[in-house]
């Protein structure tokens, strides 16, 4: 059956308006576009980017700095986002658990940071996008005094910019 009703025809070429209008309609969400695509609100190049395409922290056992297979495979991930955006630099920031004296946990930190700083430089990356800084035990991640908040609080966080 096929409808010829001119009010059928006319609610066709108004929803066909608003659909037009509704794709043409300017992206006042806070969305990224590139290249008429949305990203789903992460701006390529941000933190947010780094987070969620490469990571953006890698995590210590207890007392130590050296890095372990996952911390490189994430800073291997990091190298190549670093790649992808060549303006981008980043701060390695140290992080401690908070036992220990706030000295020690300060130099851990710093340990750390250029244990994550010298691996991503060994990748390719110029020396000069890199930056460390140690905040030891005084900017936890997680609140907590058992292993689980101990656990993610020592690690080396890659900030952009």
């Amino acid at each position: 059956m096929r409808f010829t009703h001119p009010g059928f025809k006319i609610a066709g070429i108004v929803a066909s308006l608003f659909i037009v209008a509704a794709c043409s309609s300017s992206n006042t969400d806070g969305a990224a576009t590139t290249g008429g695509t949305t990203t789903g609100g992460i701006v390529p190049g941000s933190q947010e980017d780094l987070a969620a395409t490469a990571g953006d922290s890698v995590f210590f056992a207890l007392d130590q700095y050296n890095l372990s297979a996952q911390a490189q495979a994430t800073l291997q991930a990091q190298a190549a986002w670093l790649a992808k955006y060549p303006s981008v630099t980043l701060t390695v920031e140290g992080h401690a658990d908070e036992r220990g004296t706030r000295e020690y946990n300060l130099a851990l930190g710093e340990r750390r940071a250029n244990s994550a700083r010298a691996y991503l430089i060994s990748l390719g990356v110029d020396a000069n996008r890199l930056q460390v800084i140690s905040y030891g035990k005084d900017r936890p991640f997680a609140v907590g005094s058992d292993e689980t908040a101990w656990a993610q609080n020592r690690r080396a966080f890659s900030r952009v910019n």
